[in-house]
C-alpha cells in the first residue's frame, strides 16, 4: 500500500493529527516557561525573537537529518526548491512566530489559544477563496462554528481582560500567517518533499530571526539546564509535529486536516493549568462539553461525506 493511500485514512489522519495538537499545545505554556528559564522579560522583544530563531534553526537541523536518515537521501533543496522554502519560512517561521512569541508575552496563555484557534477558520478561507484549491461550503463552515464554540467555552475566564495590539493583536496576525502557510505547503508539497520544505524554511526562518534578534541586542538572559532542555524541547515539536502536519496536508484537503487544529487550544488549557497553574472558570461538566462541542465540529467537516457516500450507495 502507498504512503499517499495511508495518509488518507482515518485511522492513520485521526492519531497523526492529535499528536500534532497534543505538542503544539504543550508549546503555549511550555514557551512561558523557557522564558522563565532563560531570564526573559515579557516585553524583552529583541531576546524574544532571537530565542525563536534558536529553537526553529535547531527544529530544522533535527528534520533534516531525521528526514535523511529515513528517506536514505539527503534531502536538500534545489534551484527550483530553495524559492518555495524560502517563501514559506516567511509565512510559516518569520511572520507566526515573531508575531505569536511577542504576542504570548503580552497576554495569558489561555487568551491566545483561543485567538490561535481562528487560524482553522481562517486556513479554510485562504485555501477556499484565495488559493482555491478547494470549495467553500456549508459544512465546512458550520463544522468551524461549532468546534469554536467549543475552544470559547473551555476558556472562559481566560478570554477577558481587554485587547493589545501588541499582545491579542500579534497573535491573530500569528494565526494569518499560518493560514497562508497552511496553503502554500499544500501547493508545493505536490511537487517537493513536505519534511524537505518544513526542515529548510525552519533553517531559513530561524537563521533570519537569531540574526534579527543579535542585531536588535537580545540575549539570553541565564543559560542553564532547565533552559536548554526547553529550548530543544520545544525545537523537537516544532521539527515533528510540522513534518508531519505537512505530510498530511499534501495528501488531504487543508479543511480536513486545519479543522483538528481546534483540539491545539483544548490542550493548550490543559497543559497550561498543570504546568503554569492558569486557571479557568471552566469545571469539569464545561470541560466535557468543550471537548464534545470540538469533536462534533471535527466531523461536521470530515465524516459528513462519508455518511452521504454511504447513502447514494
Amino acid at each position: 500500500m502507498k504512503e499517499g493511500s495511508v495518509l488518507t485514512k482515518k485511522a492513520a489522519v485521526i492519531p497523526l493529527t492529535m499528536l500534532c495538537c497534543l505538542l503544539w499545545g504543550s508549546a503555549f505554556p511550555c514557551i512561558k516557561l523557557g522564558y522563565g528559564y532563560s531570564a526573559i522579560g515579557s516585553d524583552d522583544t529583541a531576546s524574544q525573537i532571537l530565542y525563536a530563531g534558536l529553537r526553529f534553526t535547531l527544529a530544522g537541523v533535527l528534520a533534516i537529518v531525521i528526514g535523511s536518515i529515513t528517506a536514505r537521501k539527503l534531502l536538500f533543496p534545489t534551484r527550483k526548491s530553495l524559492p518555495k522554502a524560502a517563501l514559506l519560512s516567511l509565512f510559516q517561521t518569520i511572520l507566526q512566530y515573531t508575531f505569536f512569541y511577542i504576542g504570548l508575552a503580552r497576554s495569558t496563555g489561555m487568551k491566545s489559544s483561543v485567538i490561535t484557534a481562528s487560524n482553522v477558520f481562517l486556513s479554510i478561507l485562504v485555501a477556499s477563496l484565495i488559493f482555491r484549491t478547494e470549495k467553500l461550503t456549508f459544512r465546512k463552515v458550520l463544522g468551524c462554528i461549532v468546534g469554536f464554540s467549543g475552544v470559547v467555552l473551555i476558556n472562559l475566564s481566560g478570554i477577558g481582560g481587554g485587547f493589545s495590539f501588541t499582545g491579542e493583536g500579534f497573535v491573530f496576525l500569528s494565526a494569518l500567517s499560518y493560514a497562508f502557510s497552511a496553503a502554500l505547503i499544500k501547493r508545493f508539497s505536490s511537487e517537493e518533499d513536505p519534511v524537505m520544505l518544513s526542515g529548510w524554511q525552519f533553517i531559513i526562518g530561524g537563521s533570519f530571526m537569531t540574526a534579527l534578534g543579535l542585531a536588535l541586542g537580545g540575549r539570553i538572559g541565564e543559560i542553564n539546564f532547565r533552559g536548554m532542555a526547553m529550548l530543544v524541547y520545544l525545537a523537537i515539536v516544532s521539527a515533528a509535529a510540522f513534518s508531519i502536519w505537512g505530510t498530511l496536508l499534501k495528501h488531504n484537503p487543508v479543511s480536513m486536516i486545519s479543522v483538528f487544529g481546534f483540539m491545539n487550544p483544548v490542550f493548550g488549557v490543559i497543559l497550561s493549568f498543570l504546568l503554569l497553574s492558569e486557571r479557568s472558570a471552566a469545571g469539569p461538566l464545561h470541560v466535557i462539553a468543550a471537548l464534545g462541542l470540538v469533536a462534533l465540529g471535527i466531523v461536521t467537516v470530515n465524516f459528513a461525506p462519508v455518511l452521504k457516500n454511504k447513502e447514494k450507495v
